[in-house]
């Protein structure tokens, strides 16, 4: 006898409440923007030890992790998703289980545990994220590892749900051989102010450490990686003459950086302020917020959440002219190329535009997001899904 519930087990990101990154934010927005009383969520959250907790009303369950390097991701993945099985099989009141793995990790490994989720009557669901095999953080030998565990999650999964129309549009024709089903649903964002207030310590503290004044910075944030064009971002922003700063919200990668300032040499300029990462999402908003604009470089992955949380709260947006970052931002946001002068020149147009033009950026950004990457929507995209409710694309 079935409990008549939907169950669905969420493998592949660290888990929920999210502290940051997109995966997780998306597992915490999931769970707790759910509408339906049909659908249960099993979350799986890497830990130092296993237990089962209540988070967003999902069904939690921890996964002690080993520290073994980069393996480490692949290892929770294998060991979260044997979990979700076997939960499965002590629990027979479970009917046409969902396992909605996030990211193509796996792959050499999925065909038998394929055999193992129809042997409990389930459905392998897929996010294949966004093209992780042409990361340049990624040594040669990984990244051929990435290429093939991408194949064959594509080959093994029952429905690949893309968060990019560009993505969707290469699984299918990468993998036009194995003729995947897919779906579109895409990332959300919110469009609500920051609860911090221009006034509030935690904000002013932040803008007063790094020298820096509301409403006279630009704003870069993302992982200071090559595909995110870190170097024509700040070789474009010491061409420029604007008299504003610019912050850049990153990881620190010092290798990276040390390359970077021999080549350019941006140590020297006062304007760039490297302000490190900032994981409390109420300050982020009111940072992004309150920048003059924001400059998004990412040219590799689907939906970027960083952007989306961008056209939610800044008013203007500097975008890197690639498909994934235009299908988002469409005529909601400017765009620049590798050109050298472009992005320099967009900089400068921005520092000349009236209080009046830039509330209507501001307000196209947030309707772009409002009619389309609401977390309200999109959850219900996702509920839909589930409960089969709507007729899946192929």
């Amino acid at each position: 006898m079935t409990d008549g519930k939907k169950h669905i087990f969420i493998v592949g990101s660290k888990g929920i409440p999210a502290a940051y990154g997109g995966f997780e934010t998306f597992v915490d927005r999931l769970t707790a923007f759910k509408k339906s009383e049909e659908i249960v969520y099993h979350v799986a959250c890497m830990g130092d030890k296993e237990e089962r907790f209540t988070c967003n009303g999902a069904d939690c369950f921890k996964v002690k992790v080993p520290n073994i390097g980069p393996a480490k991701a692949v290892y929770y993945d294998l060991a979260a998703l044997r979990a979700a099985i076997g939960y499965v099989r002590e629990h027979p009141e479970i009917s046409r289980p969902i396992f909605y793995v996030l990211a193509c990790r796996i792959g050499p490994f999925i065909a038998g545990l394929k055999k193992e989720i129809r042997s409990v009557g389930g459905l392998l669901f897929i996010n294949p994220d966004g093209n992780e095999w042409k990361r340049s953080k990624w040594s040669y030998p990984v990244r051929k590892y990435w290429k093939l565990s991408e194949k064959l999650m594509v080959k093994h999964a029952d429905l690949l749900i893309c968060d990019s129309v560009s993505i969707r549009h290469y699984i299918k024709k990468e993998y036009r051989r194995y003729r995947p089903k897919t779906v579109f649903i895409s990332y959300g964002a919110e469009t609500r102010r920051s609860k911090l207030s221009d006034d509030d310590p935690a904000f002013t503290g932040w803008l007063s450490e790094r020298g820096l004044t509301k409403g006279e910075y630009y704003l870069i944030v993302g992982r200071f990686v090559p595909e995110n064009n870190f170097e024509t971002m700040l070789r474009e922003f010491m061409a420029s003459g604007t008299s504003r700063k610019l912050a850049v919200v990153t990881t620190e990668n010092k290798k990276l950086m040390r390359a970077l300032d021999e080549k350019l040499h941006f140590g020297t300029d006062p304007r760039i302020v490297f302000a490190g990462t900032v994981y409390d999402a109420e300050l982020l908003m009111k940072i992004r917020e309150s920048a003059a604009a924001y400059i998004h470089g990412h040219e590799v992955g689907g939906t970027n959440p960083s952007l989306l949380e961008a056209l939610g709260c800044t008013s203007v947006n500097l975008l890197y002219d690639v498909g994934f970052n235009r299908e988002v931002g469409e005529e909601a946001a400017l765009y620049w190329t590798k050109t050298p002068g472009s992005l320099a020149a967009l900089i400068e147009y921005v520092d000349k535009l009236a209080d009046e033009e830039i509330a209507q950026y501001g307000k196209a950004a947030r309707e772009r997001i409002g009619s389309a990457y609401s977390w309200d929507f999109i959850v219900g995209r996702y509920e839909d899904l589930f409960l089969d409710r709507r007729r899946k694309e192929s």
